[in-house]
C-alpha cells in the first residue's frame, strides 16, 4: 500500500532533508519514527530535497507499507489509519524536537492512501518556493527567524525586470551546483518579487529545481536590488552557463518550500514517466 504524507518543518536544526550518518535530518527523524509506529522499515521518497536550514510548509513524501500493518493502526479506536498515524508520529517527533519548548520542528499534516503509481518526486508538476527579505531596519523583527535582513532598501522593480528573461526552459548551469550525470536544464514557470506586509517575498516556481538553484536565483537578484549589479546581469549569467566566482548564493534560513503541484490521479504514471526523461 502506498501512503502520501503532507508535512511541514522548521529547517533551522536539521542538516537538510536527506539522511546523513551521524547528523539530524528530516528524513532520518521521520523514517525512524514511522518505522517504530508501523513496525517495519520505512523508506521515504520526497518531492524536493531541501538544504540544511531550509524550511517547508507544503512538503510531500510517500512510502510503501504492508496492508495489514496499515489496517491495524487505529487499534480499537474509530479513527481512520491516516488519522492514527498523524497523531502517533507527531507525538513522537515532539519528543525529539530541537525547537522552543512546547513546539515540534517537524509536523505531519496528513497521511492518506494513494494509487501505487503516485510518486512524490516524479509525479509532481511543479514546486514553489518563497524567499523572505526585510530591507531596512524598520522592517527587521527579531521574532522572525525565517527572514533575511538587508541594510538598504531594495529596488524591487529592477529585480522583477531582471527576473523576466530567466523564465522558461533554459540550462541553469550558472545557477546550479551540478551533479555528475545530472542535467541542469529546468523550466522556470514563475520568478517574481512582491510586497507582503512590509516584507519582500521572492517567489520561484519550476517543474523542478537543481541543487542550490533557488538560493542562487535569489542571491543574484538581490545583488540587482541592492544596485551592485545591473538588471541585465542575471540574463548574462544565464547565457554564460558557467558556475564561476560570480555565483551569489543567498542564505538558507529565509527559504521555504511552500507547495508542490500534482496532476489528476489518472495522470500520475504518465507524469512520472515524462519527468524521468533526461533534459539535456
Amino acid at each position: 500500500m502506498r501512503i502520501r504524507l503532507d508535512l511541514a518543518y522548521d529547517g533551522a536544526n536539521f542538516h537538510g532533508w536527506a539522511t546523513q550518518p551521524g547528523l539530524r535530518t528530516v528524513q532520518g527523524v521521520l523514517e525512524a519514527v514511522l518505522s517504530t509506529v508501523l513496525r517495519e522499515p520505512i523508506a521515504l521518497t520526497v518531492a524536493g530535497r531541501t538544504d540544511a536550514g531550509v524550511h517547508a510548509a507544503g512538503q510531500v513524501a510517500h512510502f510503501d507499507v504492508d496492508d495489514a500493518g496499515w489496517a491495524a493502526l487505529p487499534g480499537r479506536s474509530a479513527r481512520e489509519p491516516g488519522e492514527s498515524l498523524v497523531r502517533k508520529v507527531n507525538a513522537m517527533t515532539a519528543r525529539d524536537a530541537r525547537g522552543p519548548q512546547g513546539y515540534t520542528d517537524v509536523v505531519v499534516k496528513s497521511a492518506r492512501e494513494v494509487p501505487s503509481d503516485f510518486d512524490a518526486r516524479f509525479s509532481a508538476l511543479w514546486r514553489r518556493y518563497s524567499y523572505r527579505i526585510a530591507d531596512g531596519a524598520n522592517n527587521w523583527d527579531p521574532r522572525r527567524t525565517d527572514v533575511l535582513w538587508v541594510e538598504r532598501e531594495l529596488d524591487v522593480t529592477a529585480m522583477n525586470r531582471a527576473a523576466r528573461p530567466l523564465l522558461g526552459e533554459h540550462d541553469f548551469l550558472s545557477y546550479c551546483r551540478p551533479r555528475e550525470g545530472a542535467s541542469t536544464v529546468r523550466t522556470l514557470r514563475k520568478l517574481e518579487f512582491i510586497d507582503d506586509a512590509g516584507l519582500i517575498v521572492g517567489i520561484a516556481e519550476a517543474d523542478a529545481f537543481c541543487h542550490s538553484q533557488v538560493r542562487t536565483l535569489m542571491g543574484t537578484l538581490i545583488e540587482v536590488g541592492r544596485g551592485v549589479r545591473g538588471d541585465d546581469w542575471p540574463a548574462r549569467r544565464l547565457a554564460e552557463a558557467c558556475r564561476n566566482g560570480e555565483v551569489v548564493v543567498a542564505p538558507p534560513h529565509a527559504l521555504t518550500l511552500d507547495a508542490v503541484g500534482y496532476p489528476k490521479a489518472e495522470d500520475y504514471a504518465a507524469q512520472a514517466q515524462a519527468a524521468r526523461r533526461f533534459r539535456g
